[in-house]
């Protein structure tokens, strides 16, 4: 008999509110978390508009973690569309400059600094600041609050797998209200640097790097760079700031050789990252410092492979949708995402596919550091309307500014099975809006490929991702078999009745990936008067699911037409119980035998690593 995910988790660990620095591109020594024990109330009936309205708060809850979980101290899974935060925190003001910042905030912020308005932001997935320098008391005690509009109902914004019911169905899951990231404040000077942008270039063994400057104007303004890997000093430069900018090109010095350059480059097998200290200086005097870091790594499509560092590599990912039992899509902790991180290696994985979610930049870290690559997927908006598009756009290039640097992101993904566009066979303004979302993002960022619309209905697109979750490897293999003629491939109807890819936007030589299949699950049934735990396909016992999942990998692995794939999924996620892991990171499996599985498949594919 099948329990629910939530039932046969281990015992949840004690919320950790003590964060890790929230931004590891970025890092500077004087910050102060605000995660913990926030004032908090719900305002269904939309009484309250300004700080002061609320004179009794009825409850408390623990940031960052949202109202609906569990580790919030709020547990409340219902329809509320408005949702105040306050807490007080004790900074006096001094000769520089505070910086409140936001994570992710779901869906609507305004901001208030005692009592004055500090910032407001739309998109819950990527983060926002305000200046708070002129909000300050005098005395050093402060109160910020928080309004969060988030329409438990709306369907016309980005809002990924959170669902719209009140029990999560299908493939939905718990809704995620308010903060769900990390909130900080950090100190900084008059003059600061405001954002930084590292791009790899491989082909002339070079790095790019942009710094924009914030705050006051200052002259005499230079940036200097101090490059390492290890013990290795690989650049000590110094560039003058013209209008509030620097733009320079760090060229390294090439050793030539393969084994040599393989030292320096960045890969899942070789996570090779260079160490940077930057100063900002008014003449000769330090005004601004923090570490950072970047990595050589290029990601580029050769006919029908995709390749890194120049050369073909099989992609091998599994599906991550990033929600945990207690905490939803916030991380419990920082070791939370390190362990994901760790557990996707060690099944034998090179990548994941972060399915409907902007991840926190903690897991990018992570995956930088320890060698997983990422592929970026948009969350989704399920009607098409104007401000349905509006938002996306808003949202996915924010979300592209804030991971740009990231080598382990390796692939942009805007939409995702035709959600949000549902219409693409018939409708031209649909197609218009995934074609203009693929061409904006190569604009964006011209480093890594682009997939339009992955799954089915593929139009301006990179890779032509394929979802099928066909459970019989000799079905399987009929449909992507070295024998089956191309156009029976490209023309016949896919599971879901979808196409591969519209009319006018014909295969053209791209890889060709299944970037969804398998799913399988013990024995999912369903209980009376209950949705019980399911999958796309059902084992019986450890065993079966092992054999099934062995011989899906084979399949896959053998056809001859995959050039990457991502098997369904990391986790099991509430009542959709098809993981490798328990919904508790628990294996369902021995490690090394999923490990031994996804490892052999690279020896069946050309150019597998």
């Amino acid at each position: 008999m099948w329990l629910r995910p939530s039932l046969v988790r281990a015992e949840p660990q004690q919320p950790m509110v003590d964060a890790a620095y929230p931004r590891p591109q970025l890092v500077r020594k004087n910050w102060t978390s605000l995660n913990g024990a926030w004032r908090f109330c719900y305002d269904d009936a939309r009484r309250y508009v300004r700080p002061g309205d609320i004179t009794e708060w009825p409850a408390e809850i623990t940031v960052p973690y949202p109202p609906e979980s569990q580790a919030s101290g709020i547990g409340d899974r219902g329809f509320h569309s408005v949702c105040w935060y306050e807490r007080d925190f004790d900074l006096a003001p001094d000769d520089g400059r505070t910086i409140l910042r936001f994570g992710a905030v779901d869906y609507a912020a305004k901001v208030w600094v005692n009592g004055r308005l500090a910032v407001t932001h739309e998109g819950g997935h990527t983060p926002f600041w305000a200046d708070i320098t002129a909000l300050l008391d005098a005395s050093g005690h402060n109160t910020v609050t928080m309004q969060v509009e988030d329409d438990p109902h709306e369907l016309a914004k980005p809002r990924g797998k959170q669902d719209w019911q009140r029990e999560p169905h299908a493939i939905w899951y718990p809704r995620t209200t308010g903060i769900w990231q990390t909130v900080w404040l950090e100190r900084v000077g008059r003059t600061y640097i405001d954002k930084i942008r590292w791009t790899p270039q491989v082909e002339n063994f070079a790095i790019g790097f942009e710094a924009r400057i914030g705050g006051d104007p200052a002259d005499e303004l230079s940036v200097e760079v101090h490059l390492t890997q290890g013990a290795r000093l690989l650049a000590h430069d110094r560039y003058r700031v013209v209008q509030r900018e620097a733009d320079r090109i760090i060229v390294l010095s090439d050793p030539g050789i393969d084994d040599f350059r393989n030292e320096l480059l960045w890969s899942p097998e070789r996570p090779t990252l260079l160490d940077a200290t930057v100063r900002l200086y008014a003449g000769e005097t330090l005004i601004d410092e923090f570490t950072s870091y970047t990595a050589l790594r290029s990601v580029t499509i050769l006919r029908d492979r995709f390749m890194l560092n120049g050369r073909p590599y099989l992609l091998r990912m599994v599906l991550d949708q990033g929600y945990w039992p207690d905490t939803l899509l916030a991380a419990p902790d920082d070791d939370a995402l390190r362990r994901d991180v760790e557990l996707a290696k060690a099944m034998g994985f090179n990548g994941v596919r972060k399915h409907q979610k902007i991840e926190d930049p903690r897991y990018l870290y992570w995956a930088d550091r320890l060698g997983l690559m990422v592929w970026a997927e948009m969350p989704s908006a399920y009607r098409f309307t104007r401000s349905a598009i509006k938002r996306t756009v808003r949202e996915w290039t924010e979300a592209i500014e804030r991971d740009y640097s990231h080598p382990c992101v390796i692939v942009w993904v805007p939409f995702n099975e035709s959600w949000g566009v549902p219409e693409l066979t018939a409708v031209r303004t649909q197609r218009h809006a995934v074609e203009a979302l693929y061409h904006l993002t190569k604009t964006l960022d011209a480093t890594r490929p682009v997939i339009g619309n992955d799954g089915w209905e593929s139009s301006a697109t990179d890779i032509i991702g394929i979802h099928d979750y066909e459970a019989v490897p000799e079905r399987m293999t009929a449909r992507y078999g070295s024998e089956v003629p191309p156009e029976h491939l490209f023309d016949r109807r896919r599971p879901g009745g979808r196409i591969l890819t519209l009319d006018g936007y014909p295969h053209r030589g791209q890889p060709v990936m299944l970037t969804e299949f398998g799913g399988i699950a013990f024995e999912a049934q369903r209980q009376a008067g209950v949705d019980a735990p399911w999958g796309y396909s059902a084992a019986a016992s450890a065993e079966e699911f092992a054999t099934q999942f062995e011989a899906l990998l084979h399949t896959v692995t053998h056809t001859g037409l995959f050039s990457g794939f991502c098997y369904t999924q990391f986790s099991d996620v509430f009542q959709e119980a098809n993981g490798l892991l328990q919904a508790d990171r628990t294996p369902k499996l021995p490690l090394e035998r999923i490990a031994s599985a996804v490892r052999e498949s690279r020896n069946h594919i050309p150019g597998g690593v």
